[in-house]
């Protein structure tokens, strides 16, 4: 698996946290995340496998409102735009069978409540799967929310919510998801918030046979997005804007045979053993955002259940 820069300071963060003082933590973090991404760009430039990484216009085509679709002149920022009028979206050319998407995203600033922006993959079948970040607005002076969801063989009410740890509005974050054989890991910046196991063996549906594509949009989800639909899309703030740059797709191209992407080669880097659970290091930041920033959870949610959880909620996540 590529070693994340975010991820390797973060994690050099939380440990120093733990085992220095606050004196040791000013004077030594600063040189300890400098030799930490001296050493991971090393390792990123002898194993990346970029697939694309190319302008929105040659990637991508407009699903939804071309006029409320702004791109840059070069191709590498696009914009999203909601108002009482219509939202926009847009989704890839191709479609793929696992791989991992990074997206750069800057939110909606100011007051965003009943606004949903989306990015996602999806197979846009009757029995879809599908991979979702949905960043839900709020009023101006409260955090946006985050929420995940995974849909398999159609079936989804697998809802997970965060707080994020930073302000999202103000510039631009790295949003990804990494989809293989073994499992499915939603990150921000490269930091795993959420995890969701193959254990098809086990009877619990997993996405594995149905390509998807990559695909974003800017909506009204006023009825239900903030504090449950209780506060509404205030429009005297309208247009609202979403932006997007910097994608990097590193993914298995459909072709009609899943076979050349289930295999294990060298440039399908996410089949191997090392992309088939969390690291160490990964699961210690996944814990940490479990621990100080989650905020609903599907699998502590009994009474929606009746008492019956999902069978995966019993189940290793990592």
């Amino acid at each position: 698996m590529k070693v994340p820069i975010y991820t390797l300071c973060m994690l050099l963060f939380i440990i120093l946290q733990k085992t220095s003082s606050k004196t040791m933590i000013r004077s030594h973090l600063h040189l300890v995340i400098f030799i930490g991404l001296l050493v991971v760009n090393l390792l990123q430039v002898s194993t990346a496998s970029i697939v694309s990484t190319g302008g929105f216009n040659k990637d991508f085509f407009v699903t939804w409102s071309p006029s409320h679709v702004n791109t840059s002149a070069d191709g590498t920022t696009r914009s999203l735009t909601l108002d009482k009028d219509s939202g926009s979206g847009f989704a890839s050319n191709d479609m793929f069978l696992f791989g991992q998407i990074d997206m750069q995203i800057k939110l909606i600033p100011g007051d965003s409540a009943g606004t949903v922006v989306a990015f996602y993959m999806t197979s846009d079948q009757p029995n879809r799967d599908e991979l979702d970040f949905e960043f839900l607005g709020n009023v101006d002076g409260q955090p946006y929310m985050l929420q995940t969801n995974v849909f398999a063989d159609g079936y989804g009410d697998r809802e997970e919510r965060i707080s994020l740890w930073f302000d999202p509005t103000t510039e631009f974050h790295t949003y990804s998801i990494l989809w293989n054989l073994n499992q499915i890991v939603f990150m921000v910046d490269w930091v795993p918030i959420r995890t969701y196991r193959n254990h098809a063996d086990k009877g619990v549906a997993y996405p594995r046979r149905q390509p998807m594509s990559v695909t974003t949009s800017l909506w009204n989800g006023e009825s239900w997005a903030t504090r449950g639909g209780k506060d509404k899309v205030n429009w005297s703030k309208a247009p609202f804007t979403a932006s997007f740059r910097n994608y990097k797709i590193d993914a298995c191209v459909w072709k009609g045979n899943p076979r050349f992407c289930r295999e294990a080669s060298p440039a399908n880097w996410w089949n191997q053993d090392a992309s088939s659970s969390l690291t160490w290091a990964q699961r210690r930041l996944f814990r940490w955002v479990r621990k100080n920033h989650l905020i609903y959870d599907y699998c502590q949610d009994s009474k929606r259940f009746q008492n019956n959880l999902p069978k995966e909620c019993s189940l290793p996540k990592y």
